[in-house]
């Protein structure tokens, strides 16, 4: 299998992969985790990795024993923050010149930081919160926010907001509804609305920009 067929398969069966990492792994499924979220959001480079599946899947597999929540909950929160925070810097300091750069730039699309910069430049601050529950847009809107030169101390009190609120509602909705019959028996049907839900603020934000343009 090619990169791509793998990741998909990781995303869309990521709870028969945790539960492996688990067993694999132990204590260190919690090292994993952390890194997974961290990279997602902090590395600009690495939008496509699967933030709100993988939480929703460890809160399912808590209530069984596999893992704590509460532990969940407060590193993964550090790893969301740490993230961003790494990721605002990046910006800060590479700057929108980074779709030039000879290879970096292979990885990352003007058309996203675009995309991401029109609705930090919309919503302001609270794009940071809102960003957090949109896959690839969460990637880049920390990137767009120190490119954009945002002050830091601003910066960092909607990280810390948006971090708590995304990673405790996606680990409680793993947590209260992930054993349900009806959601663990079609996991990945669920999984695939979670992802379409997530991308629906910004295709509602596209369809508007697009309507304002024709008028």
């Amino acid at each position: 299998m090619n990169i791509i067929t793998q990741l998909l398969d990781f995303i869309l069966h990521i709870d028969e992969h945790l539960v492996n990492i688990v067993k694999d792994y132990g204590v260190l499924t919690y090292a994993i985790l952390f890194g997974i979220v961290f990279v997602e959001t902090g590395l600009v480079i690495m939008p496509f990795l699967p933030g709100d599946s993988i939480l929703f899947a460890a809160g399912a597999l808590a209530p069984q024993g596999a893992l704590n929540i509460w532990f969940l909950f407060i590193l993964l929160s550090i790893a969301a923050i740490v993230g961003d925070t790494l990721n605002y810097h990046i910006g800060k300091w590479i700057g929108f010149g980074i779709v030039n750069h000879p290879k970096l730039g292979r990885m990352i699309k003007q058309e996203h930081l675009t995309k991401a910069e029109h609705f930090f430049n919309k919503y302001g601050g609270k794009t940071i919160v809102l960003a957090r529950f949109m896959p690839f847009i969460r990637t880049f809107i920390p990137f767009v926010a120190g490119a954009s030169s945002m002050k830091y101390g601003y910066f960092i009190l909607y990280n810390i907001i948006g971090a708590v609120a995304w990673v405790g509602i996606c680990l409680a909705g793993g947590y209260f509804f992930g054993n349900i019959p009806v959601v663990k028996n079609n996991f990945e049907i669920v999984l695939i609305l979670i992802i379409l839900v997530s991308v629906l603020p910004a295709v509602f934000s596209v369809i508007q920009n697009m309507r304002k343009n024709k008028k």
